[in-house]
Formats: C-alpha cells, structure tokens, sequence
C-alpha cells in the first residue's frame, strides 16, 4: 500500500468512527493512579504517554509510543513497519482523549477515554467530543505492540484518537 493510500485510507476510516456528543476539550491527563481499573501500571503509564502526547497535537511523540514492527487496528488492520507509518497512523486519528478506566486481562489491557478535541493537523473530533471510546492496548517493553479498536456496549464514539 502506498504512503498516500494508506494516509487516505487510514482517515477515512478514522472519520468514519466519530460521532457521540459534546463535552470536555481539557488538555490535561489524569496520574496512573488516579485511573481506575486496576490495570497495570506500567501499561497505564505509556497509553497515558501515548493519549496525551496525541491530544496534544504532538504526532512524532504519540507515534514513538509505537513498536517497529506493530499492528494497529481500526476497522482496518494496518500493519507499522516505520516511525513514518506510526506517524501517519497517529495523524489520521481526529480526536484526543482523556485515558477514564483501564483493565489488563492477560497479554491486553483495554483503555476507555472521553474524546475530546486534539491540536494540529488533522484534528477535527466534531461531534465525537465527550463520547466514549476502547481501545485494548498489547504493550512490550514500554512500546505499542498492538492497538485495537473494540466496541462500547450503548455508546457513542469512536476510538481516540484514539485517539483513544
């Protein structure tokens, strides 16, 4: 797949998830400890690196988070294989995120965030601010290994992001 075709593909998807209602654009994040879930905290720490580094608009910090090689997963499975991809993957999500709960449950641990707007380029969350989002996270030696998309029984939103 080619950079442009996998930017074009990456933000359709990625638009097409939004939606969900209105509510808080704070840009601040939460400490792992105040994250309930009691998901690992080690976990909890680099999705909390991850989701604010992207709500603040910074790509090249948010795609850092991100293993070479990973998969991410958002309706589509795209598979990372350079800093560029990640890059191009964490500009194509629209809305920031605040990171609300996280559970581990074996090698996942699944993040619930509030979207809200996020800086810079390609920004534009819309109608997804204040909806809600999961993503289950595999995370291997502080690195983004595998993000996936999963439904939110009776909500609205979409992934942060991922967002989120």
């Amino acid at each position: 797949m080619t950079r442009r075709s996998l930017a074009a593909t990456l933000i359709a998807l990625c638009l097409a998830g939004c939606g969900g209602g209105s509510g808080d654009t704070s840009t601040t994040g939460a400490s792992t400890a105040d994250v309930p879930g009691g998901a690992d905290p080690a976990d909890v720490q680099v999705i909390e690196g991850w989701v604010n580094a992207l709500r603040r608009g910074d790509i090249d910090a948010a795609a850092g988070y991100f293993a070479i090689p990973s998969v991410a997963e958002n309706g589509a499975i795209i598979h990372i294989h350079s800093s560029d991809q990640a890059k191009l993957f964490n500009a194509a999500l629209p809305c920031g995120a605040k990171l609300i709960r996280a559970v581990s449950a074996g090698k996942f641990t699944t993040g619930t965030f509030k979207l809200s707007e996020r800086r810079g380029p390609g920004a534009g969350c819309g109608l997804g601010v204040g909806g809600t989002a999961q993503t289950s996270f595999v995370i291997r030696d502080g690195k983004i290994v595998e993000w996936r998309r999963v439904g939110l029984a009776g909500a609205g939103g979409s992934a942060p992001s991922q967002s989120a």
